[in-house]
């Protein structure tokens, strides 16, 4: 979850913030999704700092909240924790909309506004992701060595190494850049022929498919996939991970995880 943006710092500072009557001070409103009114509720206390979660409704969709001092909520384990436990009690009452952690709004008018204003893009996202959930699938090269690795498989890359480095030569520091530019290209390259191969093999089994940036080096894909959240659509995506890994050699590790919110399928631009 992304730290609190500038849409939260608009909400923040859209109304005046409101008291709580109950402890005199002022409190604010902590965001943690959007769902269908019909489907709101009270959901108990399992808010950040134990707050009671509950909705803010206007027509047909309504934010989920609970009261918090009105200053920022840090990232810390317990808020985290807190936050993606109520995203996931909320998945499993039906769709929604998740949003960012950290975003606070000042009143509930504030939010009743934002409701209002984008209504009909809120109503038709709930519509696409209801009965849907995300599940991740990541693919890693397990090698000792990426380096390495690549050196023995693509001769090209092997060949220049070699003329830098080879016979106790002394390479340039323009021979290193020259040789980490091929290499990069290479694992570009690779990544995208993989990934291609695999999002082929998974599209049968998803609804939807993203490519999320690859973090580290060794990374080869990381696939957010959009699903069915009945058990079937379930076993027909973990299929889909083992026939996509049968085409690859050992040097290879598919790992998948879910079902998630399907937060890398919301596209929220809440802006007042």
């Amino acid at each position: 979850m992304k730290a609190e943006s500038a849409t939260a710092r608009k909400i923040r500072n859209h109304q005046p913030q409101e008291a709580n009557p109950q402890d005199g001070g002022l409190r604010g409103r902590y965001l943690y999704a959007v769902v269908t009114a019909a489907a709101a509720r009270d959901y108990g206390p399992w808010g950040i700092n134990g707050g009671r979660v509950y909705p803010l409704a206007h027509g047909p969709v309504a934010a989920v909240v609970s009261d918090v001092p009105p200053q920022r909520i840090r990232p810390e384990r317990a808020n985290l924790a807190a936050h993606q436990l109520v995203l996931k009690r909320l998945q499993e009452a039906g769709a929604m909309l998740p949003i960012s952690f950290g975003v606070i709004a000042n009143s509930d008018r504030a939010i009743r506004n934002i409701l209002a204003r984008h209504q009909v893009v809120l109503v038709k996202q709930l519509h696409r992701l209801a009965g849907k959930v995300e599940m991740g699938l990541r693919v890693v090269w397990e090698v000792p060595n990426i380096f390495e690795y690549f050196v023995s498989s693509h001769p090209e890359l092997r060949s220049l190494r070699d003329e830098f480095f080879g016979a106790n030569r002394e390479a340039t520091q323009e021979n290193k850049i020259e040789i980490g530019r091929l290499f990069e290209r290479l694992l570009h390259e690779d990544r995208e022929a993989c990934a291609d191969q695999v999002e082929e093999i998974m599209a049968p089994c998803c609804f939807e498919s993203k490519r999320n940036r690859c973090r580290q080096e060794r990374e080869v894909l990381n696939l957010a996939c959009l699903v069915g959240r009945e058990p079937e659509a379930q076993a027909r995506f973990e299929a889909g991970v083992f026939e996509a890994a049968s085409r690859f050699d050992h040097n290879f590790a598919f790992d998948y995880s879910g079902p998630w919110p399907a937060a890398s399928f919301v596209n929220l631009n809440l802006k007042p």
